[in-house]
């Protein structure tokens, strides 16, 4: 402390650039500051600090395994979140001067770069403006962000004596119950479960946090209610999805979409009191939608879009500007080519030509390339063991496919399979394709040669927010990726492309399993671009990375395994 004391008073009120004399490490008091990367000037992305405390006197039993350890993580990130708030004064000169972060955590609990616990050691990795006067160096604002704030930081957040022991029990123990239900899903023929009492409803559409006054708590219907042993809470009850088809019926605004989001965003965990953290889905679960204008590069469509006029084959289908059919049809296959048992479909962000077509149309359209995803949805669960739950609101002809209806009427399911059944029968039934055979898509390699990471004289392979990637000179748009849930996400992703750019070519589940295999192996750390201090963050899932490699418009696929 005193050395760096010493440092800041010598360096005041010199250029900016003096603060590189802070590279390295500084001893505290129970903590070691590392100092990684130090901005070039106050208005350039904050320099990277880490804290690592001199002992781990923390209970062993919270991170006693991959999960646990996980979800402690994830707790002493938000703790450090709260006592950065709670201390930190901040806008202490110009460009971002007096500003501290650590990775901001969303609802979710992700394996992230923010915080590492060992057992002799736990180290937060975290964001610092250095101040500045102008271009200057300010050693007094540097002296209260470094020798008063950070150590009070450790003392709210990283101290087992101000930890509330409890809560942190409560987070560990609910991220491993939700991770077991998870995994019992398959042996209980379910892809989704949603316990009684459920908090679906978000605050909003730009919050992800639960809905306060007015959420009407999620009840099973009898018919669907399913009762767990879990390992830390006991006995929980709720509505088991069973595999095959489900339909989520209702009216506008009664909650169809918001279950099915809550389903798509169950292939994760989430911390306690978020409402959803017992409703979990298959981890493999893929959200598919329509997205007009989306590059696609070799992708085997031909189950779904037959040969173009032209006699343009589907077999290894590319264009630079999908319409919104062919491009749900390449959201489909890419999600079967990297790997999903469930897929989650809502008719509001699908292409109608895709969903449905009606018998007056079959008659007056006689050369039709699309097959419609009401004759796919049972071919799927038949051939390729693909499970699906739709929401619909006013397609009435996917009754005919589904083995279950649930109806949502303000807000409270119901089982509706037996009066679906007594509608079907009043009504002439649609002609389908029911002995219909459905095949995987075709395997394609992706050409790694041309990801073009150059720009002017670097490469660059880095996240630009939750919904981007940046590539050499090319931006990468994935707002339609619908389960990214961290910017932390996409980070990764970025670079595990750019590591794959610079190797040899693959099929698209090779080069994603063979990515995350690395990860676990090596660690999220090991993605890093600097020395020491790797960034911020998050893991994604397999299909999420397949996601972002399939929207790159530079991309080129050849059929092949």
């Amino acid at each position: 402390m005193r050395r760096l004391r010493t440092t800041l008073d010598r360096i005041d009120r010199k250029g900016y650039g003096a603060y590189k004399d802070l590279s390295g490490s500084f001893e505290f008091d129970g903590f070691t500051l590392f100092v990684d990367r130090v901005q070039r000037d106050p208005f350039a992305p904050p320099s990277l600090v880490r804290i690592r405390t001199k002992d781990n006197r923390f209970d062993q039993r919270l991170f006693g395994n991959p999960v646990r350890r996980m979800a402690f993580e994830d707790f002493l990130t938000r703790g450090v979140d709260r006592a950065i708030r709670r201390v930190v004064r901040g806008n202490r000169g110009s460009g971002g001067s007096g500003r501290v972060e650590i990775q901001r955590p969303s609802q979710k609990v992700l394996l992230r770069t923010s915080m590492v616990a060992e057992r002799d050691y736990v180290e937060a990795r975290m964001a610092v403006g250095l101040p500045a006067r102008g271009r200057s160096v300010d050693g007094r604002a540097a002296r209260a962000v470094l020798l008063e704030e950070l150590p009070e930081i450790v003392g709210l957040a990283l101290k087992p004596e101000s930890l509330n022991g409890e809560r942190a029990r409560l987070h560990v123990e609910t991220v491993e119950d939700a991770e077991y239900l998870r995994d019992l899903l398959p042996s209980l023929g379910l892809v989704a479960f949603v316990a009684d009492g459920s908090v679906l409803p978000r605050e909003s559409g730009a919050s992800d946090r639960p809905l306060g006054e007015g959420a009407v708590p999620f009840e099973s219907p009898d018919e669907f209610r399913v009762d767990v042993g879990l390992p830390n809470r006991g006995a929980v009850a709720g509505m088991g999805i069973p595999e095959g088809v489900t339909l989520v019926a209702g009216g506008g605004f009664h909650g169809k979409s918001t279950l099915l989001s809550a389903l798509a965003w169950g292939v994760y965990d989430h911390v306690p009191g978020d409402g959803r953290e017992l409703v979990v889905a298959r981890g493999d679960a893929v959200k598919v939608r329509a997205e007009d204008g989306r590059s696609v590069a070799g992708v085997d469509i031909s189950a779904m879009i037959g040969d173009l006029p032209g006699g343009r084959s589907t077999g290894s289908f590319s264009t630079p500007n999908a319409s919104g059919s062919t491009s749900q049809a390449a959201n489909i296959a890419e999600a079967l080519e990297v790997g999903t048992s469930l897929l989650l479909v809502d008719e509001d962000t699908s292409a109608t030509n895709f969903m449905i077509r009606d018998e007056r149309m079959r008659e007056l359209v006689r050369r039709e390339p699309i097959t419609p995803f009401i004759d796919l949805v049972r071919p799927l669960h038949r051939s390729l063991d693909v499970s699906t739950v739709v929401v619909v609101g006013g397609v009435g002809d996917y009754l005919d496919v589904a083995d279950r209806v649930i109806l949502l009427e303000d807000y409270a399911a119901s089982d509706a399979t037996e009066k679906a059944r007594e509608v079907v029968g009043r009504y002439p039934p649609r002609a389908t394709l029911d002995g219909r055979e459905m095949n995987p898509p075709g395997p394609r390699r992706l050409r790694a040669g041309y990801l073009d990471l150059r720009r002017g004289k670097r490469e660059t392979a880095r996240g630009r927010g939750l919904e981007a990637i940046e590539l050499g000179r090319e931006r990468v748009d994935l707002s339609s990726v619908e389960q990214l849930a961290e910017a932390g996400q996409t980070e990764a992703a970025a670079r595990i492309i750019g590591r794959f750019a610079a190797g040899g070519d693959a099929g698209t589940k090779e080069m994603a399993e063979q990515a995350l295999a690395d990860v676990a192996r090596e660690g999220l750390d090991a993605l890093s671009q600097f020395r020491g201090h790797p960034g911020e963050m998050s893991l994604p899932r397999a299909q999420e990375l397949a996601a972002a490699v399939n929207r790159v418009r530079s991309l080129r696929a050849d059929p092949g395994a």
